[in-house]
């Protein structure tokens, strides 16, 4: 839906209006005198009301006729509408951005630059973490957690923040990352909006928000920014590298990058390099992102942030995050209301479910972060071609890290990107034999072999779930059997099927049985 054009409708209906009543659209950005915030919100919601209705008494005024039915209602483009007037409303004041914080952390200040793969720079940055159980006196009991895409590093309550974390059940004494043991440290990854530097956070060298002048990132990236966390806590290598989800792809780059600092890894639903797929549906959820015109390509703090595109990017991820075998069973073709007529607005209970899911996500993580942090999933590749190639890009960006201004001409052509001249087509070589049945390469690429050769004396846990449609079995699969043909004989591959778990991609947040029982005896 195009807001812009709905709401300027709403205004230009409101217009209207008697002359001795004020109406406001909802671009104005000077705060009426005579007309608080909250019933501007209603105007605008009235005139969008006002909108369906006049055009019907134009038509049939002109046609000199009744039309032969309604025009129909949708209450949920009304809720978008009115949701953009309260939150200008609100901007007029305090500004609209959340604060987007899940509670108190502990903050790691680097005022060292760190070089990023695609030649960007952070002239210095933040890491917000959080930590339970104790670490003992020579620091070797230290598992590092790494997060999903849009996690922060709440990952169980504390002290300061008691709200349940998001692996709760998963982390404490006696649990799956027993604390009674290991001293847990969990980060919101760089790029993120969740403490640590984002785009977001201010620049530095001008003090404004860097919006999308904040530079592309690499899941190697936010990996070395962890590392220099460690570092500044004086903890020299790690007992494990555990994570899921995304959090499962930076787990096997720490190991990558760091061979020598991390004892053992645990990738659960993750892969070593990112599919069609998957990158697809992110790009798919950038792309209705972007499209809202409240994005305002990135600067969009202290006015109305692109909540209609958050809602819908995740209402899209969520299709992704769960499995058909669960909501056949949790909402079959069931409707919210049988008793009413079917609706163009959200009707059958999964329809519902879902509007439900982009309706709460919304205000609650930073758009651009979700651009970001999604962009890197799609960029990892552990692949040695990417590898030699990004080992390259780094050496030949090196020397602005240690020049007084570590910054990227804006010229430069690594900031600009141009669209091909000439439309995408259908390259001969990539028309599937149909005759011929397709059958999965059951043997992992030479090149991805190569560039895992790093991991080959780490213990390994490497967990898959049959359900799961974002990372699919086969991606775990073909981890494992790269790490054991790369000369590891310490890879322990489980995979759980539909029988056992059907909440797809969301198992690992879910199953504390068969996920969690895994990593607890993997772990000792």
């Amino acid at each position: 839906m195009n807001l812009s054009r709905s709401m300027l409708a709403c205004a230009r209906i409101a217009s209207r209006a008697p002359r001795n009543v004020t109406i406001r659209n909802s671009w104005s950005r000077k705060a009426s005198t005579k007309s608080p915030p909250i019933p501007q919100a209603a105007k605008l919601q009235n005139a969008s009301r006002s909108l369906h209705s006049q055009s019907a008494r134009k038509s049939s005024s002109a046609d000199i006729a009744v039309a032969s039915n309604p025009a129909m209602a949708f209450p949920c483009l009304d809720a978008l509408e009115s949701k953009s007037a309260t939150l200008e409303a609100r901007s007029l004041s305090s500004g609209p951005e959340p604060s987007y914080t899940s509670g108190a952390t502990q903050i790691y200040h680097c005022e060292d630059p760190l070089l990023l793969d695609w030649g960007g720079v952070l002239p210095e940055f933040e890491i917000a973490y959080e930590s339970w159980g104790e670490m003992n006196a020579d620091k070797s009991n230290v598992i590092l957690l790494h997060t999903g895409l849009s996690a922060s590093s709440h990952a169980h309550s504390t002290e300061k923040n008691p709200k349940p974390g998001w692996w709760e059940k998963f982390i404490g004494p006696g649990g799956c990352l027993d604390t009674n043991k290991y001293h847990v440290i969990c980060t919101n990854v760089i790029g993120g909006c969740y403490g640590s530097t984002g785009p977001r956070s201010i620049d530095p060298a001008d003090g404004k928000r860097y919006a999308t002048r904040f530079p592309i990132l690499t899941m190697e990236d936010m990996v070395r920014a962890q590392f220099r966390l460690l570092d500044g806590l004086g903890i020299s290598k790690l007992y494990a590298s555990v994570g899921a989800s995304m959090g499962g792809m930076q787990s096997l780059a720490a190991g990558v990058l760091f061979p020598s600092r991390v004892g053992r890894i645990a990738s659960i639903s993750g892969c070593a390099r990112s599919h069609p797929y998957s990158i697809a549906m992110r790009h798919t959820q950038r792309q209705v992102l972007m499209m809202d015109p409240h994005w305002n390509r990135g600067f969009y703090y202290d006015t109305i942030p692109p909540h209609a595109g958050m809602k819908l990017a995740r209402e899209i991820a969520t299709v992704t995050y769960r499995s058909g075998p669960e909501w056949e069973q949790r909402f079959g073709r069931r409707r919210a209301d049988p008793s009413k007529q079917p609706a163009l607005c959200p009707d059958f209970l999964i329809e519902t479910y879902l509007d439900h899911a982009g309706e709460k996500f919304c205000l609650e993580y930073d758009a651009n972060s979700l651009l970001y942090v999604s962009k890197a999933m799609d960029l990892f590749d552990l692949g040695a071609a990417a590898q030699s190639a990004t080992a390259t890009r780094r050496a030949a960006n090196s020397s602005r890290v240690s020049s007084q201004n570590p910054t990227l001409n804006p010229e430069d052509s690594s900031c600009s990107l141009t669209l091909p001249s000439t439309p995408y087509e259908e390259q001969p070589s990539s028309q599937p034999d149909l005759s011929t049945p397709v059958s999965p390469s059951t043997t992992p690429p030479a090149d991805l072999i190569e560039g895992l050769k790093a991991l080959r004396d780490h213990p390994a846990l490497v967990i898959g779930v049959g359900s799961d449609i974002l990372f699919p079995a086969w991606q775990q699969r073909e981890i494992a059997e790269t790490l054991r043909r790369g000369g590891n004989g310490k890879v322990t591959h489980v995979e759980l099927g539909e029988d056992v778990s059907l909440f797809g991609h969301d198992s690992f947040l879910l199953d504390l049985e068969h996920i969690g029982g895994s990593l607890r005896g993997f772990l000792g």
